[in-house]
């Protein structure tokens, strides 16, 4: 019974409530919609002869600009109120239409006088008792609209209140009915609530348990979890430990093999070097020697002239220096390659020791030489070496060598990419493999800095950010391990306490920047 009466109350005043509401949003939405439309235009008008007297005023047609800009504002509110409330506005709507065509009829002539130079005749215009005359018509008019639109906002209101004040005495006597009617319904309420705690307790002390059984096992499993993703961890750990323990014994090993090799090529080359001295002063002299005998023996036996033609010894006399200085030569740049495998392997410096920079470098360029050289596909790979002045740097000289070795090593690879890529696409411009070295002195002479950069295949941002990630390369499986750039990074990172650091662009090229302290703190970690 009390949810009946209850709906029944509730239906009537929606009911109410409803009719108060549409009575007031007609009153917000059009009667006041009306009054703001009614000063707009007003002030719309205004608008309009101000703009028209000061372009009679300055001469100024820009005044013209904004009463063309203003004009259709007016006319649209003009239309958007009658459209309102015609019955309002068609009482004056006579004499207010027939006031506004005249004054914009003045006001267009007033611009006609303007645009031909009378700028006074147009003022005379706008402020002669014609105009005047129809600007007060215009006036009144809208007054007479304001004050009945004003009669109509009071006319809505006083019935809003009145529909007010009568569900205000409806919802009064509603409530006392209903107050007594629930008053019945919360007894029996009361009744279900009491009987439903009992329940709802027990299923709660349920649930509870159920919850502390879930995160129970919801524990463990994140334990389980955790012991994976650290059993993980430490898996990869290990491989990039025992690829990274192998590459050490590899280039410890390489450096032991090139450190003996240059040895054993080194004492047989310096005796050759040695005696190519006394060969030459011997040779020089022996030929002097035949010179001499030639010069007091002009004419010697028929079987001497015989040999002398034989042997064609004007042409040993001219050759013999050149074989000589081309042995030199070749004596001097074997003992060049030997002193730049062992500058390279460092294997008798290999504790920490102050080492010049650029000898390193060069060393492992001689090294390259053989894939920086004239290929039948490519021309030679250029160098370009913009040393600074360096003091001896304190470092670990054969591991730094390696991380020089790997940076070159892919810029060659780099140049050699992009060459190939322009031979396979003719459109693209070719390019000159190029690779630039420069060092210098940085942060107040507490560092150096080597960038090396090269103009091939360029990498993308994507590719750049991983470099440095163990085991990530870009190359065919079986030509690159992944580890070339980790090793150079934990050289020149962890093992000098440096820096290095890449910028790439995908065809432009790659720069490298590593960057040592002169006093590295010693460290036993390879």
């Amino acid at each position: 019974m009390a949810v009946i009466l209850s709906l029944v109350f509730v239906a009537l005043g929606s009911w109410n409530i409803w009719e108060i509401k549409q009575n007031f949003n007609y009153v917000i939405t059009t009667e006041f919609e009306l009054q703001r439309l009614s000063g707009e235009v007003i002030h719309l008008d205004e608008v309009l002869t101000m703009s028209a007297r000061m372009a009679a005023t300055t001469g100024d047609l820009k005044w013209e600009d904004r009463y063309r800009q203003f004009e259709p504002k007016l006319d649209a509110s003009i239309k958007k109120a009658i459209s309102l409330a015609p019955e309002t506005y068609d009482s004056h709507a006579f004499q207010t239409n027939a006031a506004n065509t005249k004054l914009v009829e003045i006001e267009n002539q007033a611009f006609d006088l303007i645009r031909k130079g009378k700028s006074e005749e147009a003022l005379s215009l706008l402020f002669s008792p014609t105009y005047q005359t129809q600007k007060q018509i215009y006036a009144e008019g809208m007054k007479q609209t304001t004050d009945a639109l004003e009669e109509r906002i009071q006319s809505s209101l006083n019935s809003y209140s009145l529909g007010l004040s009568r569900y205000s005495f409806f919802s009064f006597i509603s409530l006392g009915i209903l107050i007594l009617a629930w008053l019945m319904v919360l007894m029996l309420v009361n009744q279900y609530i009491n009987y439903r705690r009992n329940i709802e307790r027990e299923l709660r002390a349920a649930k509870l348990e159920q919850e502390q059984s879930n995160a129970k096992l919801k524990d463990s499993e994140m334990a389980l979890r955790y012991k994976a993703k650290v059993l993980g961890n430490t898996l990869e750990e290990l491989q990039q430990t025992q690829l990274q323990m192998i590459q050490n014994e590899k280039m410890s090993s390489l450096g032991h093999l090139v450190a003996g090799i240059a040895h054993e090529i080194n004492n047989p080359v310096n005796f050759i070097h040695g005696n190519l001295q006394h060969v030459e002063e011997y040779t020089h002299n022996l030929l002097s020697f035949i010179k001499l005998y030639q010069k007091h023996y002009p004419e010697p036996g028929s079987e001497i002239e015989d040999e002398v033609e034989a042997l064609e010894l004007d042409f040993i006399e001219e050759d013999l220096p050149k074989v000589l200085n081309s042995m030199q030569m070749g004596t001097d740049r074997i003992r060049k390659i030997v002193l730049s495998l062992r500058n390279f392997s460092r294997t008798d410096e290999a504790d920490f020791k102050a080492v010049d920079i650029h000898e390193g470098i060069d060393s492992t360029l001689l090294i390259l030489q053989h894939r920086i050289k004239t290929k039948h596909e490519r021309p030679e790979i250029q160098i370009i070496k913009e040393y600074g002045d360096l003091p001896l740097v304190k470092c670990y000289a054969g591991p730094l060598n390696q991380a020089f070795m790997n940076i070159l090593s892919n810029a060659i690879d780099a140049i050699e990419e992009a060459i190939k890529l322009r031979q396979d696409n003719p459109e693209m411009e070719d390019i000159t493999g190029e690779i630039k070295i420069n060092t210098s002195v940085i942060d107040f002479a507490e560092s150096i800095q080597i960038t090396i950069e090269d103009n091939g295949l360029g990498m993308s941002e994507k590719t750049r950010r991983k470099i440095f990630t163990p085991f990530f390369t870009t190359k065919p499986v079986g030509q690159g391990t992944g580890m070339g750039m980790p090793i150079s990074y934990h050289i020149v990172v962890e093992k000098h306490g440096g820096k290095i650091d890449c910028k790439s662009t995908v065809n432009k090229g790659t720069k490298f920047i590593i960057q040592v302290p002169i006093e590295v703190k010693t460290s036993n970690d390879v």
